[in-house]
């Protein structure tokens, strides 16, 4: 059973030079209670994957422009009228951007802007929204949450403030949670403490989170099944220990090698020649072709290789590389 069951998600964005596909084809299932990551180089379509989900674009020239958004008792989002979509966000799916402090309004202070969020959706007064909005701050370990109620967010350190927005998600007790890189720029040890944060919840409220990263130490640490991503399109997924383990996808294997530890301590890191291509015309076929050492002829002809099983992956273990395609029928 799922949560989230998205298929076939296709995104645009109009630009000068034309219409990029910055999702092409992506589904994926969400599972209720997991922590679902979602990786991959910048660029790649991760973030337009998730804003995708509750159509926060930010005002740029975008629009889902297909595919199914399945969310469990609220029905096809991406079919969904603005109106309607707007009682999801925060109330079923909640979340939490990238930088704390764009996210915040700077003008409004701390305890104002959790309560808006309960004001919006429930009927309460402003001194139980008030009330709420302090015991959010303290479910999520803010220090002298009194206090920090009626700071402004500059007067806060990005640690304190994820947790504030982190404590905005929660209001409402979704069902599922969007993290969007919620440790970038954090140090080691807090980013440390704001994934323990997300478990937790996690655990305590049974929902289920969509964790968008660059790190897959970070999907090690705190997810239970992943999917990598390149050039707007999904090449790998599985349970985290499986595709970590034993990657099948050439380019899940490049990250791997290019990350610090995988290598000898003299030997040097391995990086991935190249650059992604463009979204607006990208290359037929595989779309890492270009930059594989192990591509072939066939891997740049015809269409996108879609996601399969493979014989010796464990089950649920997908991966679009034409080659291992190849060696199953060969086998």
């Amino acid at each position: 059973m799922s949560l989230l069951s998205i298929r076939d998600l296709r995104t645009e964005f109009q630009s000068p030079s034309g219409v990029a596909r910055a999702v092409d084809g992506v589904s994926f299932d969400v599972a209720p209670g997991e922590i679902f990551g979602i990786v991959g180089e910048s660029g790649c379509g991760k973030s337009a994957t998730c804003r995708s989900i509750l159509r926060l674009f930010g005002g740029a020239q975008a629009k889902v422009a297909g595919g199914r958004i399945l969310l469990e008792g609220a029905g096809d989002l991406a079919a969904m009228p603005e109106r309607e979509l707007a009682q999801v966000r925060g109330r079923d799916v909640a979340f939490i951007f990238q930088d704390p402090l764009t996210a915040l309004n700077p003008t409004m202070r701390i305890g104002k802007q959790i309560a808006e969020v309960i004001l919006r959706h429930r009927k309460v007064g402003r001194t139980e929204a008030r009330a709420q909005a302090l015991q959010l701050l303290r479910d999520v370990h803010v220090t002298s949450p009194e206090r920090r109620l009626d700071a402004y967010p500059h007067e806060l350190s990005g640690g304190l403030r994820q947790r504030v927005v982190i404590a905005m998600a929660l209001a409402l007790r979704p069902k599922l949670i969007i993290a969007d890189e919620p440790t970038t720029a954090l140090d080691v040890t807090v980013q440390d403490q704001i994934l323990r944060l997300l478990r937790e919840r996690r655990d305590s409220l049974g929902a289920s989170i969509i964790l968008v990263t660059h790190d897959l130490g970070v999907v090690s640490q705190i997810c239970d099944r992943m999917a990598v991503m390149y050039a707007g399109r999904l090449v790998e997924s599985g349970r985290v220990r499986e595709v970590l383990d034993a990657p099948s996808h050439p380019y899940t294997r490049a990250l791997l090698a290019a990350l610090p530890g995988q290598t000898g301590r003299d030997e040097e890191l391995t990086p991935i020649e190249g650059a992604p291509p463009s979204l607006i015309s990208p290359p037929p076929g595989c779309r890492f072709a270009p930059r594989c050492a192990l591509a072939q002829p066939r891997c740049r002809e015809g269409g996108p290789p879609p996601l399969l099983s493979r014989k010796g992956l464990a089950a649920g273990h997908l991966d679009a590389c034409i080659l291992n395609e190849a060696a199953d029928a060969a086998a």
